[in-house]
């Protein structure tokens, strides 16, 4: 929260702030199931968070990219071509 929590929309940091919440105090209680319980609210709650700030990076990156069309061609040939590691030996000629 306090790296991302500028980043996180309003309504979606209520419900992690009230999971953490609950997790301390499952804590403090010593409840290992209240703990599982609340992990799992928090985590569910953390990852609608993430996806919201994925999909607002993902809006402020595609707007700055050149071109109509980037990455077009990027794979070009890739389709038709298989790529092998192979062993090698170097060979060193004397002159």
């Amino acid at each position: 929260m306090k790296e991302y929590g500028d980043k996180i929309p309003a309504e979606k940091k209520g419900p992690i702030e009230e999971a953490l919440a609950a997790l301390k105090e499952a804590h403090k209680s010593q409840n290992l199931d209240a703990i599982d319980a609340e992990m799992e609210k928090l985590n569910t709650a953390w990852t609608a968070a993430s996806e919201d700030m994925y999909k607002a990076t993902q809006g402020a990156e595609g707007g700055a990219q050149a071109g109509p069309n980037p990455g077009a061609d990027a794979g070009a040939g890739a389709a038709d071509e298989e790529v092998q590691d192979v062993d090698f030996e170097e060979v060193k000629e004397d002159k």
